[in-house]
């Protein structure tokens, strides 16, 4: 069955990467790695329901045709830059992190046969001491970013649905990309702050806090052309609290060892636009404040 399918390549060992690489391989398509050290990797993926496997993913020396970097944000445009004198005409280079992407940016950074696509997610896993465990049933919103992608649609949206779907493609990523980061910039600071798990959040004494930090989103969002209605934006992040309840959030994650977090692409993000509409963002900039040294 592997051998009907497209040779894909997976930037790091991340949750997400490693838990498109598990989903891929096991429903039969021929996946490898791309390493800092180059070694072949064997891990546990625990899925949502059933039991757990082993799995065994190569090292890749050149990355194939069809190339994930699911990393942190600021490190999509070092990896890319780093990657593209190996990549070959043709490949479908798909970027995934929190935040809001600079893409504009990245796009200069890919040539004219290079198809360059950005997939926001709302899959939750979380890695363990041997692999990585899918936490909670998301899915995923992709978008084409030059014309190149666009041309190599029927190549890339059944790779990615069986990686991370259901998946929906649009002409328009900014919707999905402002739904999530208000989501992110709700959870993230204040699990990382008080040390606490997502559903830890739930508790009345947040509430307040909450609807401040998304508020301030939705009014940042609107200054930037993008309606983002309070009420719903709000339900989202409560379902998503809900449903990742037992996941620690990666910006956590990240302090807890002490690792640069993705803090300047999702609460500096708001702050520096607000800063620019010449809005107050009193909740944001208290986050930003208390995190900033991890940024």
């Amino acid at each position: 069955m592997a051998s009907a399918q497209p040779q894909c390549s997976i930037v790091g060992q991340g949750a997400i990467g490693l838990l498109a690489a598990s989903r891929l391989q096991l429903a039969g398509w021929a996946v490898d790695l791309w390493l800092r050290q180059p070694n072949p990797l064997r891990i546990d993926f625990h899925p949502l329901q059933g039991p757990g496997q082993s799995l065994n993913f190569a090292a890749c020396q050149r990355p194939a045709e069809l190339l994930f970097i699911p990393v942190k944000a600021y490190a999509a445009l070092p990896c890319l830059q780093q990657l593209q004198p190996l990549l070959q005409p043709g490949t479908q280079i798909v970027i995934s992190h929190n935040g809001m992407p600079d893409l504009a940016t990245l796009q200069r950074h890919v040539t004219v046969n290079q198809g360059l696509w950005f997939l926001s997610t709302s899959q939750a896993a979380m890695r363990t001491a041997t692999g990585v465990r899918h936490t909670g049933a998301g899915s995923s919103v992709l978008a084409a970013l030059n014309d190149t992608a666009l041309s190599s649609q029927p190549k890339v949206e059944p790779w990615l649905n069986t990686a991370l779907g259901p998946l929906t493609i649009t002409a328009d990523i900014q919707p999905a990309l402002w739904r999530k980061l208000a989501i992110n910039a709700a959870i993230n600071p204040l699990t990382a702050i008080h040390g606490i798990n997502n559903g830890a959040l739930a508790a009345a004494e947040f509430q307040a806090q909450l609807e401040a930090i998304v508020s301030e989103v939705c009014v940042v969002a609107a200054a930037e052309g993008m309606h983002l209605p309070l009420a719903e934006t709000l339900q989202q992040v409560q379902q998503v609290i809900a449903a990742t309840a037992a996941n620690y959030s990666s910006m956590l994650q990240d302090v807890r060892v002490g690792r640069r977090t993705e803090l300047a692409a999702i609460t500096g993000y708001i702050v520096n636009t607000a800063a620019r509409h010449g809005l107050a963002v009193p909740a944001n900039q208290a986050l930003w404040q208390a995190l900033a040294s991890t940024a």
